[in-house]
């Protein structure tokens, strides 16, 4: 065999964790990091083989997987760096480990940031633990770990009720639960209730059901606590780097439902907001139910936390940094918005009148116009340097419809100020 080429993994023997190689996927090999391993035979495969929890190097870490040893290629280059594998064990999430998170979560509340905390949550959960659930008439496959207490972690596949967000571990009492349960929408005000658009016939062809409505309630994390509690463990399913689990006490949360012919709100997404922001953000976390997704519902999340910072008479930013997603999503709303602002008022206008008139920070403005071209710094400061004419070339290139939420059918009012 020529020099520094691949080589196939010798059966029984078991590759080092963090070794790099070749992962077979879609046919082709790609790089691959050895994250985990264990024996075939405790997954009912043979005994001499090994299976591999694997990461792909440069994609993203929803795409890690457990795969069988014969998936493997061996990396000759000498770059293995393999691991001692006493580190096997301190992968695992831990009630130790639980308490280290929650830690972490106090520690954000404050000015400090402990640095070895956060990388240790990160190695605790590189490893995908729930595989699938099943949600309603969706079966899901998950994308990350999420710390679920040990009994429901070491399951494969948890039964999500998508009315009170419960997790079970057993399909029977997942339908038991099912039928006693009398909730049909989350605990919370219900602050927004609009006619749900035609699905995407795509969405139609994949089997999807056409709400009737689309509601927003709004659930305080002090008054809920189960529930949102248990809409965070869900979440981190989803959430790369999500890490509030438990301490839900200081945030609201923003849960979007789909309004079915028996009248049940659904759950399809959500965000959430602190009480009290600090620096001002309108939105801490957001996630569109995987099942859910490509309805445009992300939007409509968006647009609701800058009606309400609007109804609050600031502005607001997500909090950063942004995940490469979630960037794309902003970006392409601020787009819209500030496109749309720019017409209207014919360019005519400062970036603090725009930040005024749709509760965006300058910051988000400058970046936004920046990416556009449509903003330049000229004697100390930035100016919008923009014709009607780009205005208009511009919207019509960003014209896609999007989901908005409509100002007169948020009942949402501003808290009487205490005296």
């Amino acid at each position: 065999m020529p020099d520094g080429s691949p080589a196939e993994a010798t059966e029984g023997e078991a590759l080092e964790i963090g070794a790099r190689a070749a992962c077979l996927r879609d046919g082709q090999p790609h790089p691959c990091e050895i994250i985990e391993r264990r024996p075939a035979a405790s997954t009912g495969g043979d005994a001499d083989e090994w299976g591999y929890y694997v990461h792909y190097l440069g994609l993203n870490r929803r795409l890690d997987e457990w795969v069988t040893a014969d998936r493997i290629v061996r990396d000759q280059s000498g770059s293995g760096g393999a691991r001692d594998g006493g580190e096997l064990g301190s992968r695992r999430a831990t009630r130790k480990m639980k308490r280290r998170i929650d830690d972490m979560n106090a520690l954000q509340a404050g000015a400090s940031h402990d640095e070895e905390l956060e990388k240790e949550h990160e190695e605790s959960t590189k490893i995908k633990n729930i595989q699938t659930i099943e949600m309603g008439r969706f079966e899901v496959d998950t994308w990350y770990f999420s710390p679920f207490p040990d009994d429901f972690a070491q399951q494969r596949k948890l039964y999500i009720c998508e009315f009170t967000l419960k997790y079970m571990k057993k399909r029977k009492t997942y339908l038991q639960h099912c039928e006693r349960e009398r909730a049909r929408q989350p605990p919370g005000k219900l602050i927004y209730r609009m006619p749900a658009p035609g699905l995407h016939r795509d969405c139609i062809a994949a089997g999807l059901e056409q709400p009737k409505e689309l509601s927003i309630f709004e659930v305080n994390g002090s008054e809920a606590k189960v529930y949102c509690q248990c809409l965070c463990l869900v979440a981190k399913l989803f959430l790369d780097h999500k890490t509030l689990y438990y301490d839900v006490d200081p945030f609201l949360f923003y849960v979007l439902c789909e309004v079915g012919a028996d009248g049940g709100h659904r759950i399809a997404g959500y965000f959430s907001k602190e009480k009290a922001s600090v620096e001002n953000n309108n939105i801490a976390c957001i996630l569109v139910l995987p099942q859910h997704q490509r309805k445009g519902y992300s939007k409509l999340l968006i647009d609701t936390a800058y009606q309400l910072s609007m109804r609050e008479g600031k502005v607001g930013s997500p909090e950063k940094p942004l995940s490469d997603l979630g960037l794309l999503s902003f970006r392409s709303y601020w787009t819209q918005v500030l496109l749309q602002t720019l017409s209207t008022h014919r360019g005519n206008v400062s970036v603090a009148e725009i930040s005024v008139m749709t509760s965006i920070t300058t910051d988000d403005i400058i970046s936004t116009l920046q990416s556009l071209n449509l903003i330049k710094y000229w004697k100390g400061q930035h100016v919008i340097s923009v014709s009607a004419k780009i205005v208009d070339e511009h919207l019509k290139a960003n014209s896609r419809a999007s989901l908005r939420c409509d100002p007169a059918m948020l009942t949402w009012q501003r808290p009487p100020t205490p005296t």
